[in-house]
């Protein structure tokens, strides 16, 4: 489509999500809600040295569980560990890779050890990430995404697109948990 913008049209897939979907079901989430776990064997973002996970990983106060390989089934994960994920995993290592950030990984992430917290760490790793796809422009999407990427070769609009679903995967399960959370059902 000549004259079509797609770097507009992939932020506001995004933006639309977020704007119409996903911002308010964060709003107001209380520490309790953020670190719940709803099964036996959670994995979560905890204080310094508490965690039974096979692998923490974390540069502050607060780590993350995982392991490595992922169990088979895979361990239910806390509001907290979901949000951890997206804002170092999803976000963070990627606005670092492909728009200047600060260098960021999983094993030296200064994780939140609250709501508010992890929702000011996710607000900032937003704008980062939807200030970095802009700058790439048109030609930008087209470029290959490099060595950073498990998929070198592949244009930055494919990874693009990607992040766009795995925040809207993961921010919709982070939803589910709060629909559970505030109904009690585990509690």
């Amino acid at each position: 489509m000549d004259g079509f913008d797609w770097n507009r049209t992939l932020r506001e897939q995004w933006e639309w999500h977020w704007d119409n979907q996903l911002r308010e079901r964060l709003a107001g989430m209380t520490d309790d809600e953020y670190l719940w776990e709803p099964a036996p064997d959670t994995w979560n973002v905890r204080p310094r040295g508490t965690s039974t996970a096979p692998m923490q990983a974390g540069s502050g106060d607060f780590t993350i569980d995982f392991a490595f390989p992922q169990p088979d089934p895979a361990p239910l994960t806390s509001i907290a560990w979901q949000l951890g994920h997206v804002i170092v995993g999803v976000l963070a290592v990627r606005n670092f890779a492909h728009f200047g950030a600060p260098e960021a990984a999983y094993e030296k992430w200064d994780y939140a050890g609250t709501a508010t917290e992890a929702r000011t760490q996710l607000d900032q790793q937003l704008a980062v990430w939807l200030a970095g796809v802009e700058s790439l422009g048109e030609d930008g999407l087209r470029r290959p995404c490099g060595p950073a990427e498990p998929y070198p070769d592949a244009p930055m609009a494919t990874l693009v697109l990607h992040i766009h679903r795995e925040l809207i995967h993961h921010l919709s399960e982070v939803s589910l948990l709060r629909d559970l959370y505030l109904r009690g059902e585990s509690r």
